[in-house]
């Protein structure tokens, strides 16, 4: 197994935020590598882990997030997922993370950060995100780089941090074994997670 692995100095108070942008440069570098068959058949396993577990079986609503293809691909199972449980997929409005239910491919539009996000009409119907994040059992997070303390880095906007701050849902974070360090730079903002799964370790 691969892992990056932090670097003396890194936890730095007065140098967090240029400790985390050297992370996400890092990462970026390391995903040029990776082929599209290579993510493909690492997201095969990491979503073959989660589907075993009793917590996935037992969620009835799952927060997941339609990939980029720089991450861990997901459209596979969002569609097969959705099949039997309530999909809900992130979009960003005034700033801010909401949420808004899966129900087909086409039903998709292009928002923040060429992000596929759900329909504004899929997210104006649906109940406030407040509500919705008390009904959500899991959520399946991407991020750029985590650690064995299971913290998580995302790509700077905090935008997940501020949607997940005092919620009560199973925080499942994903990616791939180059995303796994020792230890990256956290601060009491950035929000830990329950679960780091990677296709060759499991962080509980």
């Amino acid at each position: 197994m691969s892992y990056l692995s932090s670097r003396a100095g890194f936890i730095d108070d007065g140098g967090i935020s240029a400790a985390k942008d050297q992370i996400r440069l890092e990462v970026k570098a390391a995903k040029k590598t990776l082929t599209d068959s290579f993510k493909i058949q690492q997201a095969k396993i990491v979503f073959s882990k989660i589907e075993q577990t009793p917590e996935f079986k037992q969620a009835k609503t799952i927060l997941m997030y339609w990939s980029l293809p720089d991450e861990l691909p997901t459209h596979r199972w969002v569609k097969k997922w959705s099949h039997s449980k309530e999909i809900l997929l992130p979009a960003i409005r005034n700033n801010q993370l909401v949420v808004g239910r899966f129900f087909t491919e086409v039903q998709l539009v292009k928002g923040v950060f060429n992000v596929m996000e759900p329909q504004p009409e899929a997210i104006e119907n649906a109940k406030p995100s407040s509500d919705c994040a008390e009904q959500i059992d899991l959520a399946v997070i991407p991020g750029t780089a985590f650690d064995k303390q299971k913290n998580r880095l995302g790509r700077g906007r905090a935008y997940y941090d501020k949607f997940l701050q005092n919620k009560n849902m199973l925080k499942w974070a994903v990616g791939f074994d180059i995303q796994l360090y020792d230890t990256i730079p956290a601060t009491t903002k950035d929000v830990k997670m329950d679960r780091i799964i990677t296709p060759n370790l499991t962080v509980l």
